[in-house]
């Protein structure tokens, strides 16, 4: 009878071990989807605060990476309660209170930033509105897995398979949003969604604590007991974690802020290298990982040799492919790195204390990359430092010829002070290496990858190795042009003297913000009014619009200019004009007005006092129909600020235009098609438009190709345009796909620009490659 007994219990023992893999699987994956597809949606809620710029996403990884922590601290303490019920019950009361928050939305209070201190800020604003929802969902993966150990389950000793099943959920949260949630759904209807989603976690939560409950202490306990005298992890063990954990972590956020910068400060662009980093957690903690580890370690070091490569060369040539070999080393690294932690991983014994280490190493890398290299570096130097410590992730290897460690640290010092010591005495040696500056830091890299591969070097020479060819890279600048570098929460500006000093060039990125010529060609300094160039020539849309409105108006203009860049608008006023600039960085304004830089202001309008902040709010605050002309001069930078072409901002410029005047927007950019876009939101709001694409012939002058959008109510507002045959009238009709400040596709505007290129009319990609 026992034994009918004991094989009728083997089926009912069967069902519910599956019903717990479904219902635990499909709790992680659901609270996954929910707290990865929060992190850019909320972010894109709040970009318009500070002028969508990048740091925002940085600084929001940071956020989210710091209460990761805080969630996997709250869950490694809460699994030392013994009472599972209270356990349970402490948890979904959390979520509970939780909910009470929701729907998501930015404080009360927290509208307009501070004059300063915008990362601070920024951590402050994203607590008060979204950390406890957040706090609450980060929790759930290691405590589901704890649970899942404890009911009993025959896969229990071994958890960490539901940490690839909670990495699936995130990564397709992260692409589902820029592909299907952004494009279709509106922010309101993005909030209340995920709200929905929220509601339905909790249930799926509550089945999760009820099936905890009802097994059998003796049965949940039985897991545990297979581990029970497994050797707790030392000090060492942990620091390792961390460091494996930290460097792929920053690599991140430095990856990211390198995209977002030269494209669009948007979800499309944060989630691709976020969507990746996921994948590896997924792949590597598969029992049965599709790339095995040895082959990583192997391709690790040429990742970090590749990355010097590109580095090297820059992306100016071609910036898309450039754009792909990036995301691909990165890829490569951080599944070498995850890889050795998925090799060092404890017992489930010790299964939340690992995860801890995991998001304290997350956060330490965040915080670096995101907060304190800004405030470190006057330029992107977190991105080659942690290349640089990726390849100390590298395990513990026996050298294949042990005599090379007697001689490479003397060789290696004599190299570096040979290549070194010539940037102390300026000199023909200088200028020899610069010139050869490809050639000298290709070498070295391609020794460093011969040396790990070939001879599996140690770790600590390899690091050696790589830090001088990066440090050389540093040293000779491309070209042997002068280069400065102001880093600003905005971005990172460089200040570029082309041609021995006759041409200075503001680039932010790949894109160049404004030149101006310095000196003729015989060396000596020009004197009188400085003429634009880049953008501003004379014969471009942007000079072509605003004689046409001065033309029109018959008298001097009332003109607002949202974006200064080098000044060069400055020179295009004339006598008895209101101009007035606003900008949002005052790194900008310093450099502008520095006439060691660039001198439009000092020569052109001495007393100009720009409006610092950003121009949604700062804009805003002025009289109705005070201007002839609003230029929109935000984006010459291939990093968008979405906000400010949008219906609503559209609005705000129409409301400030005097009867006949104009809006006239530079919507120049490599990737994404802004013409239509603010052809579109002009028509939303009853004004036509007409589009100028100047194709210039003098990029070697420093004068570019370039896009320019004129709207306003009435053919007869913008004069001579209407009758151009430079300038086509376009038929945009307010509809679906019209930005707004609930709506945006960038995706879209990036599919526009690949099917319709617009042949040479971008901003030229380098100073080096258009300097004579």
């Amino acid at each position: 009878m026992s034994s009918s007994i004991a094989l009728g219990s083997e089926p009912a023992m069967a069902a519910r071990n599956r019903l717990i893999m479904v219902v635990y699987t499909a709790t992680i994956f659901v609270s996954a989807l929910l707290l990865f597809s929060v992190q850019p949606m909320f972010t894109k809620l709040v970009l318009p605060r500070l002028g969508g710029s990048p740091a925002v996403w940085s600084v929001a990884m940071v956020f989210f990476q710091s209460l990761l922590l805080a969630g996997y601290a709250y869950a490694h303490l809460l699994m030392h309660v013994r009472n599972r019920f209270v356990v349970v019950s402490v948890h979904l009361a959390v979520l509970l209170a939780a909910m009470l928050t929701l729907p998501i939305s930015i404080a009360v209070g927290w509208g307009n930033p501070p004059e300063s201190g915008y990362a601070l800020w920024l951590l402050g604003l994203f607590t008060v509105s979204i950390g406890l929802p957040f706090f609450a969902l980060s929790a759930n993966s290691p405590l589901l897995q704890a649970w899942f150990v404890q009911t009993g389950h025959p896969n229990g000793p071994d958890p960490y398979f539901l940490y690839a099943s909670s990495n699936i959920g995130s990564f397709l949260a992260l692409l589902s949003y820029p592909l299907l949630i952004e494009p279709i759904l509106s922010l309101q209807m993005q909030t209340l969604s995920w709200t929905w989603g929220y509601g339905i976690l909790i249930v799926l939560i509550g089945l999760c604590g009820f099936l905890l409950l009802r097994s059998p202490a003796a049965v949940a306990a039985r897991p545990a007991a297979l581990v029970e005298h497994a050797p707790k992890p030392g000090w060492a063990r942990w620091l390792r974690w961390i460091f494996l954990s930290a460097v792929p972590s920053g690599l991140l956020i430095a990856v990211t802020a390198h995209i977002s910068t030269d494209v669009a400060a948007a979800p499309l662009l944060w989630v691709l290298p976020l969507s990746l980093y996921l994948l590896t957690w997924v792949l590597v903690f598969q029992s049965k990982p599709l790339v095995p580890h040895r082959l990583l370690v192997l391709l690790l070091p040429i990742a970090v040799a590749d990355v010097i490569l590109l580095l090297l060369v820059g992306n100016a040539t071609n910036f898309l492919l450039t754009l792909g070999a990036h995301l691909l080393c990165f890829f490569l690294i951080t599944m070498a790195c995850h890889g050795e932690l998925a090799r060092l991983r404890p017992p489930a014994k010790y299964l939340t204390s690992f995860y801890l280490a995991l998001s304290f190493g997350g956060m330490v890398g965040g915080m670096f990359a995101g907060l304190l290299a800004p405030l470190m570096f006057s330029w992107i130097a977190e991105y080659p430092i942690l290349i640089a410590l990726a390849v100390l992730c590298l395990p513990v290897a026996t050298e294949r010829f042990p005599l090379w460690g007697r001689w490479y640290w003397p060789v290696l010092a004599v190299v570096a002070m040979l290549l070194v010591v010539p940037v102390l005495v300026p000199g023909a040696m200088l200028e020899w290496l610069s010139t050869r500056r490809v050639l000298v830091v290709g070498l070295l890299t391609i020794a460093a990858v011969v040396f790990a591969v070939a001879l599996r070097a140690d770790r600590l020479k390899l690091f050696a190795l790589i830090a001088l060819a990066l440090v050389l890279l540093r040293l000779y600048p491309a070209d042997g042009g002068s280069v400065e570098t102001v880093r600003s929460f905005f971005g990172i500006h460089k200040i570029v003297a082309v041609d021995d000093g006759r041409y200075h060039v503001l680039m932010h990125g790949t894109t160049a913000h404004g030149a101006q010529q310095m000196l003729n060609a015989d060396g000596s300094p020009i004197t009188g009014r400085p003429e634009p160039l880049t953008y501003y020539s004379r014969d471009g849309g942007m000079a072509q619009a605003i004689r046409a409105m001065r033309a029109a108006k018959g008298g001097p203009l009332r003109v607002a200019v949202i974006g200064l860049g080098t000044g060069s608008l400055a020179c295009t006023a004339e006598p008895g004009e209101t101009w007035k600039f606003f900008e949002i960085d005052q790194a900008i304004v310093d450099l502008a007005r520095n006439p060691k830089y660039f001198n439009f202001i000092d020569k052109c309008m001495p007393d100009m006092a720009p409006v610092i902040g950003d121009a949604r709010l700062t804009f805003a605050d002025e009289p109705d129909g005070a201007y002839d002309v609003i230029v929109v001069d935000a984006y010459s930078s291939d990093a968008i600020p979405v906000h400010l072409a949008t219906v609503e901002a559209m609005a705000i410029y129409k409301k400030k235009l005097a009867p006949h005047g104009a809006v006239v927007m530079h919507v120049t950019n490599r990737h994404l098609d802004l013409a239509n876009v603010a052809e579109g939101i002009a028509g939303a709001n009853g004004l036509t438009s007409w589009v100028d694409v100047h194709i210039s012939p003098r990029i070697e002058e420093f004068i570019y190709s370039s896009i320019v959008v004129v709207s306003a109510r009435s053919a007869e507002d913008v004069g001579e345009i209407a009758s151009s045959n430079a300038w086509v009238l376009t038929s945009a009709e307010p509809g679906q796909g019209v930005w707004t400040d609930d709506y945006s596709n960038v995706l879209g505007a990036l599919w526009r620009r690949l099917m319709h290129p617009v042949q040479d009319a971008v901003p030229s990609p380098s100073p080096f490659d258009a300097s004579p």
